[in-house]
């Protein structure tokens, strides 16, 4: 007989076999089924956190170098300077005797040659490069005269192939202007560049001297001419190393070889001194001297192997001065600064031919790499950071590319306080952009995990003492009939969109508590007050009027109350405030020294905890309604009273459920966006006042996303915050279910 032949089973018939197999093939599936659901969730998530680890590695990828060309251009005359266009395709080196040489960086092939028209009888004395992106460059004369000049790349498309064509201009003509009316050599230049230029220079008598060009106004005047101030002033400082002048064109700075750095301030044609100090140990000497991109902070390499970075802040009498914010380890040797044109980067050449790559936000050695056999004379870095030429003693030109896409993100930067640009102390700060291309990013994610965990917790504040209590006497107390209506009542409004809760809150809620801010206090204070006498009144009540209202429904009774204490306690907010805090208790904080804002956390909590209560309240009252019936009847039997079978019984019986109520509600107030993205005001703040608002992960996230470049390092770091978000949810989630089991197993007995 065929195995696979149905066969009658012993006492039924083939129907009824017939009937055990489809169940049997039934529940096969649907295990199945569920199996595949259960694993494809497991898959689900292990697919979020490997496209999250995907976007966030390459933050923590070194950066890389590699050497493209070594040669030797065709002059034997020193090097002053070396720059790269934005393509890093032609290069620039100025030549000691007034020679600028377009090349090739890929070969060093000559593609123009500029011969600048100095004086007959001068020599070039010193040099000075205005801001990188300017193109500006100056040479000072030893007649006391400044050339100015600026290089100019022209890119052009003929025959859709790009053709990039060098030239140099003269800004302020091509006749020297006078810096120093004496006629003395300008042993030290310092230039930049905006709407109007100004120069200083040094000569070796200690004289500073100032020449400010703006352009002219007057109506008869031609177009680029230019009216000239000057100024000077002594300096004690001697022997400068480098002049250093900020884009704004308000400060100097003088650094002497001996470590000292004077300060002065520019006001119009007045130059006068802020400030001097010393930069370097007793005895140690100043290597080279720069400016970081944006011109705040000063870089002074010492003799020592140390790079200091300086700028300046205000002290307690609201003066400010410099001060040393940061140092890096460097080699001894230090020959060449060369600052990142946008960000606060910089690099570092030594006698010994390495380079290092230094961020001083992140505060970081991003990497050291030989480029050359020999000491390195002169160094520059392309526009975008991405090659780099290096001349070493030799007269060999080493052009390298170099890959270094996210400098800015470190441990330190991410999560521990950093002393920025323009802040009196280090501090938490999350501001990822701004109109200026030399900003300073600031991408600590401290604030907005302190901001998650404080909305977190008002939330849970509000909510948890609501739900789980409503669950209890849902339950417990409340008859069967009221229990149908009151649950799915709760139940459904889990379903309202945030969206629209968020949208309540910021335009509806937000504004009430403001006007009514010591109202919503004393309901909190008065709602517990009028329970408490309420339920001391109906106690006091004849017994034939309490056995009118069922068992379980006297709850109803106290909605109209509390709906009454509540318009009272309104009401009388603003008489309150007349007589206590002056018609205006957020204006009275504000005095006090407590901020008020009008998105709080008051707000927050409050709205975000209306969204979590059906959560936790749901769970939890599953968790007490299904103890079962025995517990409590056998407890009631022994003598026990209602209420203490509640708490000794009911409610440790229900605590693995009651546990994961409350967990489920803060994962829920930890990955809420909508709320809080329109219930606060978003500011990143570490404060946990109640008055002041917060941004969490997650609305920074819907905020700053569609904004952010693909690929930037802004982008990978909001990633970074969703990954952050994600291991904390799965962290805490993992922990309470542990909890929980353990909670499950210790009271499973009972």
């Amino acid at each position: 007989m065929n195995k696979n032949s149905v066969q009658p089973v012993a006492g039924g018939s083939y129907q009824d076999s017939r009937h055990f197999r489809r169940r049997l093939w039934r529940d096969r599936l649907s295990r199945y089924a569920v199996a595949a659901g259960g694993n494809g969730v497991i898959v689900a998530i292990l697919l979020i956190l490997i496209y999250l680890l995907y976007v966030v590695l390459p933050l923590g990828k070194s950066p890389e170098m590699w050497q493209e060309a070594s040669y030797r251009l065709p002059t034997e005359a020193p090097v002053l300077y070396l720059a790269m266009e934005e393509q890093a395709e032609v290069g620039l080196a100025l030549e000691r005797g007034g020679q600028v040489r377009f090349f090739s960086t890929h070969d060093g092939r000559t593609l123009d040659e500029v011969r600048l028209p100095l004086p007959d009888g001068v020599t070039i004395d010193s040099f000075s490069a205005a801001r990188p992106d300017s193109g500006v460059l100056a040479l000072g004369l030893s007649n006391g005269q400044a050339l100015v000049f600026k290089a100019e790349y022209r890119v052009s498309y003929p025959d859709d192939k790009r053709v990039i064509t060098p030239a140099i201009v003269y800004p302020l003509g091509e006749t020297p202007v006078v810096v120093d009316p004496r006629g003395l050599p300008l042993q030290r230049l310092a230039v930049q560049a905006a709407e109007s230029y100004t120069l200083a220079g040094w000569s070796d008598d200690g004289t500073l001297s100032l020449l400010r060009a703006a352009a002219s106004e007057s109506l008869l005047a031609e177009e680029g001419s230019f009216e000239f101030e000057h100024s000077s002033a002594q300096t004690n400082v001697q022997s400068p190393r480098a002049l250093l002048l900020d884009p704004a064109q308000r400060d100097l700075y003088v650094v002497g070889k001996d470590g000292t750095l004077g300060w002065y301030e520019l006001d119009g044609d007045e130059m006068r001194l802020h400030e001097q100090i010393r930069t370097t140990p007793a005895g140690v000497g100043v290597a080279a001297a720069q400016l970081l991109a944006g011109g705040t902070s000063i870089l002074v390499a010492a003799d020592d192997g140390r790079i200091s970075q300086w700028f300046s802040v205000r002290g307690e009498a609201g003066l400010r001065h410099l001060k040393m914010i940061r140092d890096f380890k460097a080699p001894k040797n230090v020959t060449a600064l060369a600052p990142e044109f946008s960000r606060k980067g910089f690099l570092v050449a030594d006698g010994s031919g390495g380079v290092g790559v230094y961020h001083a936000t992140a505060h970081q050695l991003l990497m050291h790499q030989p480029v050359a056999d020999s000491g390195i004379a002169q160094l520059a870095v392309g526009p975008r950071s991405h090659a780099l030429l290096a001349l070493d003693r030799d007269g060999t030109l080493h052009f390298w590319r170099v890959v270094n896409e996210h400098p800015e993100v470190s441990w330190e930067a991410l999560w521990s306080k950093v002393w920025y640009e323009g802040y009196d102390e280090p501090a938490y700060i999350w501001q990822s952009s701004s109109a200026d291309n030399t900003f300073e990013p600031k991408f600590s994610l401290t604030p907005l995990t302190f901001g998650t965990l404080k909305a977190a917790f008002y939330a849970m504040l509000f909510a948890i003492p609501l739900a789980i209590l409503g669950a209890i006497f849902t339950a417990y107390f409340m008859a069967p009939k009221m229990r149908q209506v009151v649950k799915p009542s709760i139940e459904i409004m889990e379903a309202m969109p945030t969206v629209i809760l968020g949208f309540l809150a910021g335009l509806w809620l937000a504004p009430l508590v403001e006007s009514h801010l010591s109202g919503i206090f004393l309901v909190f204070l008065l709602l517990p007050l009028v329970v408490l006498l309420a339920a001391y009144g109906w106690h006091r009540l004849p017994g034939s009027l309490r056995q009118r209202v069922p068992d379980g429904w006297e709850a109803a009774l106290l909605i109209p109350v509390l709906a009454l204490a509540v318009w009272a306690a309104l009401a009388v907010s603003s008489p309150l405030e007349h007589w206590l805090f002056g018609g205006d208790l957020p204006h009275w904080l504000d005095t006090h020294g407590v901020g008020f804002d009008q998105r709080n956390s008051l707000v927050v909590g409050m709205a975000m905890g209306f969204a979590v209560i059906p959560t936790i309240f749901s769970i939890a009252e599953d968790a007490i309604f299904a103890v079962p019936k025995h517990l409590t009847n056998g407890s009631l039997a022994l003598g026990a009273t209602p209420w203490q079978t509640l708490l000794r019984v009911v409610l440790l019986t229900a605590s693995p459920g009651l546990f994961s109520a409350v967990m489920m509600g803060v994962g829920r107030a930890v990955g809420e966006t909508m709320i809080v993205l329109m219930a606060t005001g978003n500011t990143p703040v570490m404060d946990m006042s109640i008055f002041q608002g917060m941004r969490t992960l997650s609305a920074n996230i819907a905020v700053e996303m569609p904004e952010s470049e693909v690929d930037s390092t802004h982008y990978r770091v909001l990633f970074l915050a969703a990954l952050v978000l994600f291991l904390f949810t799965f962290l805490f989630n993992t922990g309470a279910e542990l909890i929980r089991q353990r909670l499950r197993g210790k009271y499973s007995s009972l």
